[in-house]
């Protein structure tokens, strides 16, 4: 029998069961569909626009202008171990996105040549490791709790990629052997690291929150990147002028006629974008199409993944079919169980930037003991069900439900510890 057909009959057997048991007479469901479609439809407007797209644009250009030779040096199985995972375990510092807008980034640099170990532990930390998260789990909810999640967040990043390049370091030595490397004498470092820095800085600027003190100014910050952006185009990849002017053009005269939507001129601004990639041809029309080819395969998931976590658990201030007060009574005390129940749950859970904190606060004053709220801090950031999908199409089954695991399990232990000290 061929190896993925065991797989596809466990599909069928879930999704007859799932058919099978579905609780259509049950009055939870009306909620349970409205929750699903209202979380699908928030995250359409909130992250989709200003944090997905903009993080494929930069995963296609990670796939069209980084050498594979350069990744490879500094992330690779031969790289500088101390350089390759400090660089990933701090990355989240600066990125401040969900467990799926990390996603392009993550396929991005995996797909040119990034070891298995570093890769994963830039896909735990981009989400994990976020200053404002941090910043606001101990103001609200204690000073211990902030500090335990800091540093669990780093230490887990490091010690799961180290865990994943063991497991699978004969998987990664076949890799390397089959993949061609690009020499990377022929590229610009000084060039590249600017032109990067410019795109990260864009996905930083519009996603700016206002609890911060430049947030009036966002827009105009996010206005004046891209400009800078349009020239780094017109110098190094050739773009032609009049194409290059008539975007900007477009995109200040939308900005005046219709100034209180700022995200449908960010949208229009990268239509005009994609228009002149496309009329530019050459690398222009590469870096377009790998920012396509990352579309397709992940945003098809992530979207029926948000609608299943919306659908099963609800959103906040609403159920889904799990009772929230069936979980509340499993994540009482500091027993292992009980912190694993909640490792799974935010594992599964969908936690947009910055929103697991409210979350986490509401459990805790239904019951939820110290412990369990630190492993549901761990493990929801860095994975949800949506992100689940879109990596085990990037890694495959085994190193998806490896990956999967040691989140779950670290988080539980962390958890159980923190609940004995505090």
């Amino acid at each position: 029998m061929p190896k993925s057909q065991p797989f596809k009959l466990l599909l069928m057997a879930v999704a007859f069961a799932a058919a099978y048991f579905f609780p259509v007479e049950s009055l939870r469901l009306p909620e349970a569909v409205h929750s699903a479609l209202a979380l699908t439809k928030w995250y359409a407007r909130e992250h989709v626009i200003l944090c997905l797209i903009p993080a494929l644009f930069i995963a296609g250009a990670i796939s069209t202008f980084i050498q594979s030779g350069a990744v490879m040096k500094h992330l690779g199985a031969g790289a500088n171990k101390l350089v390759a995972y400090g660089v990933a375990s701090v990355s989240g510092s600066v990125l401040a996105v969900c467990s799926c807008t990390v996603l392009p980034l993550f396929g991005g640099i995996y797909k040119m040549g990034a070891g298995i170990g570093p890769a994963t532990a830039f896909l735990y930390a981009g989400p994990a490791i976020n200053v404002l998260a941090i910043i606001l789990t101990a103001r609200i909810l204690g000073l211990s709790m902030g500090v335990a999640r800091t540093i669990g967040a780093v230490a887990f990043s490091i010690v799961i990629g180290l865990l994943m390049a063991w497991l699978f370091r004969r998987d990664e030595t076949a890799r390397f052997a089959a993949a061609p490397v690009e020499k990377s004498g022929e590229s610009n470092s000084v060039r590249t690291a600017v032109w990067f820095t410019t795109l990260s800085a864009i996905l930083i600027a519009a996603t700016l929150g206002p609890s911060l003190g430049i947030y009036p100014y966002k827009w105009w910050l996010t206005g004046a990147l891209t400009i800078a952006l349009c020239a780094q185009m017109a110098g190094w990849m050739q773009t032609k002028l009049p194409h290059l002017a008539a975007g900007i053009v477009v995109t200040i005269a939308a900005a005046v006629a219709i100034p209180d939507y700022p995200q449908a001129v960010f949208l229009l601004a990268i239509a005009m974008l994609s228009l002149i990639l496309y009329l530019s041809g050459g690398r222009s029309r590469e870096w377009l199409e790998a920012t396509w080819d990352f579309s397709k395969q992940i945003v098809p998931l992530l979207l029926m993944g948000i609608l299943a976590a919306g659908l099963l658990l609800g959103q906040p201030g609403s159920e889904g079919l799990i009772p929230s007060s069936w979980i509340s009574k499993l994540v009482g005390g500091n027993s292992l169980f009980a912190n694993l129940v909640s490792s799974v749950m935010g594992a599964f859970m969908y936690f947009a930037t910055l929103t697991e904190v409210p979350i986490l606060q509401a459990l805790m004053s239904g019951g939820m003991g110290a412990g369990p709220g630190l492993a549901l801090l761990l493990a929801g950031p860095a994975l949800s069900l949506p992100s689940m999908l879109v990596i085990h199409s990037l890694l495959g089954l085994r190193k998806t439900v490896a990956f999967v695991s040691l989140v779950v399990i670290l988080s539980t232990l962390a958890g159980w510890l923190y609940g004995n000290f505090v």
